[in-house]
């Protein structure tokens, strides 16, 4: 038998970074959401436990030791399983591929094995996106990503993501920060009604990382500028550390057509339309 698990995009509509706690973790405070499109990883009763990795955006990803699936799958106590990752999100872009994968073979193992899922200060050993990714669903992340609080279903809304194919180490975006004590969110976040009512919310919120992004990488400024230039793009924004991006729109026709022509005008980006993934 073989049992699979989707690994959707996680991404950052809102990132503010709140502070530094001594230790040098940043403090954040951030409104994520998951789309219906990501990778997705296989699992089939076999001696042993390996992973073997295929799909369009597999080039450069080792399946070793210290692969985060299989790291994922030690802690919870995995064993006699071959695992398969399709890597469909491009590699360090921002929009947890990693940490969604590792929380999807959590999943994965845990419905295999009736084991329950770990907490989530128990999983950030593998990376502070890896507890709001154990159960993808809209969310408020804080802390240094451990606090992990479900927000009511969002109107539906459609985004296009975008990724310049260059890479934008996070530890750099992080030092070239010149604020680390920005305001967070509204402690009562409001109840959107409608999509408009979203999209005003979020344009008086930010994305902290975004301008020392954009000075390591000026193709992200690119990117937000050809997104908020298409017909229908309510807000254009960097997700996490980058470099991927994307435009809020209110209509699926709309992302759609968006995506296609950004296709054909950057040939070379990463471009795809993805609605919002029902909560699990």
């Amino acid at each position: 038998m073989i049992a699979s698990e989707l690994a959707p995009a996680k991404i950052n509509l809102t990132l503010h970074v709140t502070g530094r706690r001594s230790d040098g973790y940043h403090l954040l405070d951030s409104l994520v959401v998951f789309t219906t499109i990501g990778d997705r990883l296989t699992a089939r009763k076999l001696q042993g436990l390996s992973l073997s990795i295929t799909g369009p955006e597999s080039a450069g990803l080792g399946a070793g030791a210290d692969n985060l699936v299989l790291r994922a799958a030690r802690l919870i106590g995995a064993s006699d399983l071959a695992l398969t990752l399709e890597k469909c999100l491009p590699l360090a872009s921002g929009i947890g591929g990693g940490s969604s994968d590792a929380a999807a073979c959590l999943r994965l193992v845990a419905r295999l094995s009736g084991l329950a899922l770990p907490a989530p200060r128990a999983v950030l050993g593998l990376g502070a996106d890896v507890p709001v990714c154990l159960t993808p669903q809209t969310c408020r992340m804080q802390g240094i990503g451990e606090a992990v609080t479900p927000v009511p279903e969002l109107p539906p809304v459609w985004l296009v993501l975008v990724n310049p194919r260059v890479e934008v180490p996070t530890p750099q975006v992080f030092r070239a920060l010149a604020q680390r004590e920005n305001a967070p969110m509204p402690a009562v976040l409001p109840k959107w009604r409608e999509a408009g009512d979203l999209f005003e919310f979020l344009a008086a919120q930010r994305n902290d990382l975004q301008e020392p992004a954009c000075q390591i990488a000026p193709q992200i400024t690119q990117v937000l500028q050809a997104l908020a230039q298409t017909k229908g793009c309510a807000l254009s924004r960097m997700s996490g550390s980058g470099a991927t991006c994307f435009g809020l729109y209110a209509s699926q026709l709309e992302a759609e057509r968006a995506a296609a022509s950004l296709k054909a005008a950057a040939p070379g980006w990463w471009v795809v339309a993805t609605g919002l993934a029902a909560a699990q």
